[in-house]
């Protein structure tokens, strides 16, 4: 579930493998940002519900 998440928002905010290649930090920054939100999306289904 996890491993979905994270793909299926780097997909929509378009995080590429291209970005990776010309932009480490940046790339580095918004995929920290998308598998924080995976998460805590994970924590509040699974764990609180």
């Amino acid at each position: 579930m996890f491993s979905r998440l994270v793909k299926e928002y780097a997909d929509k905010q378009g995080v590429t493998e291209q970005l990776k290649a010309e932009n480490q930090l940046e790339w580095v920054g918004k995929m920290n940002n998308i598998r924080s939100r995976a998460v805590e999306i994970i924590d509040v289904e699974l764990i609180c519900v």
